[in-house]
């Protein structure tokens, strides 16, 4: 059974690096294609998994519909090469395509349901799509399943992932200390045109604050002011998530950071103006707060508020409620892919 593996962002990085240890033991080959976008290759290399880099991130409208086209014509020259039995995807624009032209199956997973762009390109052609039960967008009828809980019960389930201290340690947490996790985004992603995020002002005043009460790290995709180089995150990028669960609290732009931290046990703060379903559903059942982008005064009112004792007792019980409830998601994924490959040969 061959898979090809269309890995466009970070994140698709942790979502499938269990599923695909368990298909590389039952015997499966995978080739995966990769992007260069923030770390993701970085990640790939770190977890000993081989890639080819199909595309490098565009910015902008052009830039990123030029990248697509070169995208495309990648994944299409490594599917004639590795002809696999099938092919998956996060958001899976590049393998929806080629997999239209080739035949060979394509299955998509996918969560952010205000990428309307991202989705009118790829639910024409994509033969298969897995979203998660609270996901609210258009979907391609008689090709869609439901899985359910959120994307991160793939790579955050107690199952498949435990924090590290010696871990965090080594890569920026200072015990003894409180640490403050912060996350800027680069709003060059298709997702992302037209909008925007905090100003170089709001995040300094944010870092001075928290600065004042402990350790404070910043991952960022976008360049910062000198002032703020300090605070950069600077250890390992497979180490991230082990610092982050020792961390007094989360706050960022990025949603599926928020997430991620909510699954670690981290009071988290979400500023941004999409709030796909995954993201409502995780802050109905009280694992994070999610803004709208508010202005300074609310944030840093909201900071306060999950940094009382009460609020982090709170967010670790709605997190144990929330994964009594919902399987372990990489078994499922890995089903998936599986099935899809299967019915090709």
């Amino acid at each position: 059974m061959r898979i090809l593996v269309d890995i466009v962002h970070p994140a698709d990085v942790l979502f499938f690096r269990h599923p695909l240890a368990q298909l590389l033991a039952q015997g499966a080959e995978v080739r995966v294609a990769s992007r260069e976008k923030d770390v993701a290759c970085a990640l790939l290399d770190e977890f000993g998994l081989p890639h080819e880099v199909a595309s490098k991130a565009g910015k902008g409208t052009f830039g990123l519909a030029r990248e697509l086209v070169v995208r495309d014509a990648a994944i299409w020259r490594m599917a004639r090469r590795f002809r696999p039995d099938g092919m998956v995807g996060f958001g899976g624009v590049a393998i929806a395509h080629v997999g239209k032209l080739t035949g060979i199956p394509s299955v998509s997973f996918y969560a952010a349901d205000t990428a309307s762009l991202q989705t009118r390109l790829t639910w024409p052609f994509i033969t298969r799509l897995y979203v998660p039960e609270p996901y609210a967008g258009p979907v391609p009828e008689g090709r869609t399943t439901r899985f359910p809980g959120v994307k991160e019960l793939s790579y955050f389930h107690p199952e498949n992932f435990v924090a590290d201290p010696n871990i965090a340690r080594r890569n920026g947490w200072i015990e003894g200390e409180e640490n403050f996790f912060l996350r800027t985004v680069g709003w060059g992603a298709n997702h992302d045109l037209g909008k925007s995020g905090w100003s170089d002002e709001d995040l300094s005043a944010l870092v001075e604050k928290l600065s004042a009460r402990g350790n404070v790290l910043i991952s960022s995709e976008r360049a910062l002011p000198s002032h703020l180089d300090r605070y950069l995150y600077r250890g390992e990028r497979s180490a991230l998530h082990h610092v982050m669960a020792q961390c007094r609290l989360y706050a960022g732009e990025s949603a599926t950071m928020a997430h991620e931290a909510a699954f670690l046990g981290v009071p988290a703060i979400y500023d941004g103006a999409d709030h796909p379903g995954t993201t409502r559903e995780l802050t109905a059942h009280g694992m994070l707060a999610a803004l709208r982008q508010p202005g300074l005064e609310r944030l840093t009112q909201t900071v306060e508020e999950m940094l009382t004792e009460d609020r982090r007792a709170q967010v670790l019980a709605a997190r144990d409620a929330y994964l009594a409830e919902r399987p372990n998601l990489a078994g499922y994924i890995a089903d998936a892919i599986r099935d899809a490959a299967l019915r090709q040969t």
